[in-house]
C-alpha cells in the first residue's frame, strides 16, 4: 500500500515567488518537491549548508545563465514546508547570499512553530 503523501505547506511568500521564476525552473522545482512529498530525494536535492544534517535541501537550477535556489525542508512528520524559493543574485560563487540564509533560517523557525502546532 502505497504511503499517503505529506502537504506542502508554503512559508511566507515563498509560492508567489516560485510561480515567478521561468517554466523550465518551476516544473524542476515541482517535481523535486513532490518527491519530498512522497518521502523521496530528488536528484538535484542536496542538503543546505549551514543547517547540520539533511533535513533542510536545496534545489539548485540553472536558465538562460541565471541560477535558481527552492530551499524546503523534510524535518517535520506532518509536512513538507517550502522555505524560500529565489533566484540567486551573488556573484560570489555557489554560497547563498546571507540576506537569504537569514530569511531562511526565520522561515524555518516559522514553520518548527507551525509544526509543534500541529502536533497538539
Amino acid at each position: 500500500m502505497k504511503e499517503k503523501q505529506k502537504p506542502l505547506i508554503w512559508v511566507a511568500s515563498s509560492k508567489r515567488d516560485l510561480k515567478a521564476l521561468p517554466d523550465d525552473v518551476q516544473d524542476i522545482f515541482g517535481y523535486a518537491l513532490n518527491d519530498a512529498q512522497d518521502g523521496k530525494k530528488h536528484a538535484q536535492a542536496k542538503p543546505l549548508k549551514g543547517f547540520g544534517g539533511s533535513s533542510v535541501l536545496e534545489i539548485v537550477e540553472n536558465s538562460d545563465g541565471n541560477a535558481y535556489r527552492a530551499i524546503y525542508t523534510v524535518k517535520f512528520k506532518n509536512a513538507v514546508y517550502v522555505l524560500h524559493c529565489f533566484q540567486k543574485k551573488s556573484t560570489q560563487g555557489a554560497e547563498t547570499p546571507k540576506p537569504d540564509m537569514d530569511l531562511i533560517r526565520e522561515r524555518f523557525k516559522a514553520a518548527q512553530a507551525h509544526a509543534q502546532g500541529a502536533k497538539t
